[in-house]
Order: C-alpha cells, then structure tokens, then sequence
C-alpha cells in the first residue's frame, strides 16, 4: 500500500518505467484508486503552483468524486477555507515556530509526572 501511496503522491518524472506500469495496473483494476490519484495529484499541483484560483474548483470536484476520504478531507478544507487560501498566498509560514513547539511538547513528555517546571524549563535551554 506505501508503493501505491507513494506513486500517486509523487512526481511522475520521478517514477521508473516499472513503477509506471504497475500504478497503471492498480489504476485499471481499481476505479477508486483511479478516482483517488487523480484528485490527489490535482491538488499537488494546485499546492505546486499556489493557485488559489482553482482551488474552489477543485474542493467541489473533489466533494462529488464518490471517494469518501477525499470528500471528507474536501470537505474540512472548505471549513477551513480562509487558512488554507492564506497558505497558498502568503510567502511566510508558521513551520519553524511549529517545529519549536513540537519539540518542547516531546521534552515535555519524556518528564511528565517526574519533572517539575524548573527541571522542564532547564531542560529546554540545554537542548536549545
């Protein structure tokens, strides 16, 4: 299944000629697979490119695809329309404080119920 996943959500150019052949194989066999990779690979591209233009276009192809992950992930993106039009339009991104955040979160954990914050915030400073 990882092979499959990873030839749909990756660049065509980058496959082999045999990895061409059996997507194409799984595709032909399955039309939801077929359905899944198209959609998938529209909104890479949108991704891609920063087209925000099409991406209202693409949420209501996706909603009425019959694919029941991709109309649900469809779905929450138009609930969330107004941070995902932001991420495609705006040039700077929260990752690195994301980053930041997940890793206090990590040491954190590895102290619960054993450190107190002192211990936590040293802890932190040290790994900085």
């Amino acid at each position: 299944m990882r092979d499959i996943v990873r030839w749909i959500i990756g660049r065509p150019s980058r496959l082999s000629e045999d990895d061409h052949q059996k997507i194409k194989g799984v595709r032909a066999r399955c039309p939801e697979i077929d359905t899944a990779a198209r959609q998938a690979q529209a909104f890479a591209l949108i991704l891609r490119r920063r087209e925000r233009g099409r991406l209202m276009e693409w949420i209501a192809q996706a909603e009425a695809c019959g694919v029941k992950e991709i109309t649900s992930f469809a779905t929450g993106l138009r609930k969330d329309l107004a941070a995902v039009t932001a991420g495609l339009t705006e040039h700077w991104s929260s990752g690195a404080v994301e980053g930041h955040v997940n890793r206090i979160k990590m040491i954190k954990r590895t102290g619960y119920g054993r450190a107190g914050f002192s211990l936590l915030r040293r802890r932190i400073l040290l790994m900085s």
